[in-house]
């Protein structure tokens, strides 16, 4: 089996799923503040389990493909620790209460995984059919990085943001 293999692939996101479902069903307490001890429990566990998964990776796949996964793994969690400023940002913003935050955490992660496979999957199906659309999206990335790179810094209110004003109307 090789790694294009659509079974590996429907395999390892159902073996995501699964985690995902015993993170919010077992392991995480429900409506309690996570204490330290736990969260480096917790983080231990979950560190360990992408080892044995590279491990599995390394037997089946080869040394090659289990460098390249623990290379991702690694870049990917020095990425995370950005992300957990930005949560942490988001959570004092809206007072989401400490007991509530795991639970808000898990369900966007979902959230970003459901839209991330929609896009994906609605991605290639545009690109398989119309394959002029890869020239428009190359446009569309060097347009919005010139964007970046020229634009003058601003202060931003999120009061006024367009999602804000949605979010506190309907919740």
């Amino acid at each position: 089996m090789t790694t294009s293999s659509p079974v590996l692939w429907v395999v390892f996101n159902v073996f995501v799923v699964l985690l995902l479902a015993l993170d919010a069903c077992v392991l995480s307490p429900r409506d309690s503040p996570i204490k330290i001890r736990r969260a480096v429990l917790l983080s231990a566990f979950w560190v360990l389990l992408a080892v044995f998964f590279n491990i599995g990776i390394y037997f089946w796949l080869g040394s090659q493909r289990a460098l390249e996964f623990l290379t991702g793994y690694v870049i990917e969690q020095s990425l995370s620790i950005d992300n957990l400023f930005v949560f942490l940002l988001i959570f004092s913003y809206f007072r989401v209460p400490p007991a509530y935050q795991h639970r808000v955490l898990l369900w966007g992660i979902i959230g970003a995984q459901v839209m991330r496979a929609v896009f994906i999957l609605a991605g290639i199906a545009l690109l398989k059919q119309f394959h002029w659309l890869m020239y428009v999206f190359g446009a569309f990335l060097v347009f919005s990085g010139l964007k970046l790179f020229f634009e003058e810094e601003k202060e931003v209110d999120p009061e006024k943001g367009l999602v804000i004003r949605v979010f506190r109307r309907f919740f």
